[in-house]
């Protein structure tokens, strides 16, 4: 018979407790004791946006109160297709990101299809200092059909709408050929679209870049001059429009989109490449 000390039996329960609470705390710690990584792994998705943060940004602003156009979402769906790898669309209707701060986030704010009154006295103000700090702006087809109270705003566009034919099929012939939006346009180009008549002719205040066959539009003529895109410098920044894109077909027209991708990229100008700086 082997008799153990007293003072041994202690010491011999205090190990076998140490080892039983390290058994304990090992079965409920997981095996990979790097949780940190893990969760940041699993919870965090991959930065996939670091080279469009880099690319130069442009505001195409949706907002109507007159008459909405049905292919706006295809002019938006468009304009991102286009842009890509060249510059990242912000589209919004929301008037309330026209302040002197926001707008300096922007190369260009693109007018697609606005109508009617989109924006107040202070929202005006800011996009006209915008324009004033070298900013760049772009107008699709009824962004000629808006701010009728805004005088600086129908020069800044060129004309403003005055009415116009039904979706019909007509002869545009390129004037300008050298510049960044028609030089890859067709001297001569039959399509179809609803072609705008103006209330004035902005060949005198502006570089005409495209024109329309008066003799295909019925009674919607400009006495046998009709402008219908064009571009200007203007108080210190850049216009670019274009009364062309009512249908939908329009912004999936490949020539139509080089036209308009082209009008983006001279409006943005020397901002577009400090933005990839």
């Amino acid at each position: 018979m082997i008799i153990i000390p007293k003072h041994f039996l202690g010491q011999m329960a205090a190990a076998l407790f140490l080892v039983g609470c390290a058994n304990t705390q090992q079965a409920l710690e997981p095996k990979n004791t790097d949780t940190t990584t893990n969760a940041k792994t699993a919870v965090e998705p991959k930065n996939t946006g670091e080279a469009q943060d880099e690319l130069p940004h442009i505001l195409v602003f949706t907002k109507t109160m007159g008459y909405r156009h049905k292919n706006i979402s295809d002019g938006v769906h468009a304009l991102r297709e286009i842009g890509n790898s060249v510059f990242v669309v912000d589209q919004t209707e929301d008037a309330g990101r026209f302040t002197i701060e926001n707008l300096k986030r922007f190369c260009a704010v693109v007018f697609l299809s606005t109508t009617g009154d989109v924006l107040n006295m202070e929202q005006q103000k800011a996009f006209e200092q915008y324009i004033h700090a070298g900013g760049g702006f772009v107008g699709i087809h009824a962004a000629s059909d808006t701010e009728y109270d805004w005088p600086w705003y129908g020069q800044l566009v060129g004309a403003w709408f005055r009415d116009h034919t039904k979706v019909i099929s007509a002869t545009v012939r390129r004037e300008d050929t050298t510049h960044i939006s028609t030089v890859e346009f067709p001297d001569a180009w039959r399509r179809e679209d609803e072609w705008y008549r103006f209330r004035s002719n902005p060949r005198k205040n502006a570089q005409i870049l495209v024109t329309v066959n008066d003799q295909d539009l019925g009674e919607v003529t400009m006495n046998g001059d009709h402008p219908i895109s064009w571009m200007h410098e203007f108080e210190g920044g850049r216009a670019w429009y274009t009364g062309m894109g009512h249908t939908k077909e329009s912004f999936l027209e490949k020539d139509f989109r080089k036209h308009v991708r082209g009008g983006i990229m001279w409006a943005m100008g020397t901002c577009a490449n400090s933005a990839n700086k």
